[in-house]
């Protein structure tokens, strides 16, 4: 395969900022909740000073709340540290055009600590980072794709916010699973958004109708997993980006009608040693045939996936998307084929893959990824068999393990894990902690709408 279209080299770089076609450069880098942060650079500076150099941010971005207040209580960074600055320094193998955005290019940071000149620990692509490496111990890598559904409203932003996100006005108005017609009328954005990504360095494969009422998915050509967490981050940008220069809406809320079905973001997974798929072998289970890295990394995965649920579920609104018959898992199973299961195996031969269905749309990539691989090697190093394959509808078996029903649940369980404690380090493990439990706490505090129509007048 040739290079791919959109991505850039230095060289391809300097060549567009001297013709006038560049003249910005965004380096960017993402927190907690995977929302993209950064700085826009005038490309010549950028070329000059901070494509060998990078850049520093204030250290309190990776401590702070959906409102950007810094929150109290991390020992990384805090008023008593001085919220000083991390070094963001560019991965120029994601240096790429930003084709929606007029003369502009991006590129993606790993964040540096300036004193000991390593990555920032608890950072979102440097805990992927870490994975990568352990699973590189092993002579093996990954590769993944990311599936990342979202609705789509005929209202704005603003106009969505100034009417406290309320009735709002979803692009189709009868479910659109798969159908063309629907899909012909969002075209508008749809379409925008595939030529889009094609020409930013992140090659499409399709995009399609869901369910829900406005709702669709866009599928992004698979890669080695920090690229496509990478191709997930700029994608999910993009895509915002795209709806605000539209006047429409795009969420990527795991789910934002109590009545239609939520947003996922299906991952799927393969383990490799050089050009040979690992997860290959001559065991057969009835229709997989596969290896003992295949069953143990997903012994392992499956082992260890409730305690890591924040990482792949990590809102209060995350786990109002496990209902059952929504197509969203409620218990942890595996089985062939099969949409009812958390863990669906699919493909053969060279493209035998995990696909997990637990993670939401809202989910951060890095650490989806990240929780998959780490769960995956301790599977592998310790040969940790799943049970038995389920056959059958997953939502009324009676004695499967099920899925964390809040946050508050689910952060208690990897609070008090030692596994996640030993595989991601105590920082990282303090540090998600502390960050997931303020965010259930926020939710516990919040007066909403619903205990207003139920109470007021009739309590």
């Amino acid at each position: 395969m040739g290079k791919t279209r959109g991505i850039l080299d230095i060289d391809e770089l300097t060549a567009l900022v001297e013709t006038g076609d560049i003249d910005t450069v965004i380096v960017a880098f993402t927190d907690h909740y995977g929302r993209v942060h950064g700085k826009r650079f005038d490309a010549t500076f950028f070329l000059d000073d901070v494509a060998g150099a990078g850049t520093h941010g204030c250290d309190y971005l990776l401590t702070v709340d959906m409102e950007m207040e810094p929150v109290p209580g991390y020992r990384y960074s805090n008023w008593e540290l001085g919220y000083g600055d991390f070094h963001m320094v560019p991965d120029m193998t994601t240096l790429r055009v930003a084709s929606w955005l007029a003369s502009t290019a991006i590129v993606l940071c790993d964040l540096i600590d300036d004193t000991t000149n390593d990555y920032v620990p608890v950072a979102p692509r440097s805990i992927l980072r870490r994975q990568i490496e352990r699973l590189a111990a092993l002579d093996l890598t990954a590769k993944a794709a990311s599936e990342l559904e979202y609705y789509l409203y005929e209202e704005s932003y603003r106009d969505a916010a100034s009417n406290g996100h309320r009735d709002l006005t979803p692009v189709s108005w009868y479910s659109e699973d798969y159908h063309l017609m629907q899909g012909a009328r969002e075209e508008f954005y749809n379409g925008t958004v595939r030529r889009h990504l094609a020409a930013s360095g992140i090659p499409v494969e399709n995009s399609k109708g869901e369910t829900g009422f406005g709702q669709h998915e866009m599928n992004i050509r698979y890669a080695e997993v920090l690229e496509m967490a990478d191709r997930h981050t700029i994608m999910k940008l993009l895509m915002k980006d795209t709806a605000d220069q539209l006047g429409v809406s795009a969420t990527f809320m795991a789910k934002p009608v109590g009545d239609q079905a939520g947003s996922s973001c299906h991952v799927h997974l393969s383990v490799w040693n050089g050009d040979e798929n690992v997860f290959c072998g001559g065991n057969e289970i009835g229709p997989i045939c596969c290896s003992n890295t295949f069953t143990q990394f997903l012994g392992g995965w499956m082992k260890h996936v409730e305690a890591l649920m924040p990482f792949l579920a990590p809102t209060v609104n995350s786990y109002k998307r496990f209902q059952e018959a929504s197509w969203a898992p409620t218990n942890i199973a595996w089985s062939y084929d099969n949409r009812t299961a958390g863990f669906r195996i699919v493909g053969s031969d060279s493209s035998l893959r995990i696909e997990c269905r637990i993670p939401g749309a809202d989910a951060n990539p890095y650490l989806v990824y990240a929780a998959a691989l780490a769960a995956g090697i301790d599977g592998v190093e310790n040969e940790i068999e799943p049970p038995p394959m389920f056959s059958g509808d997953v939502y009324a078996a009676q004695d499967l393990p099920s899925v964390p029903n809040t946050l508050t649940t689910a952060v208690g369980i990897f609070a008090d894990s030692d596994f996640v404690r030993t595989a991601f380090g105590a920082d990282v493990h303090d540090h998600y902690t502390h960050f997931y439990t303020d965010e259930a706490k926020a939710y516990d505090a919040a007066v909403t709408d619903w205990e207003r129509a139920r109470y007021f007048d009739r309590i």
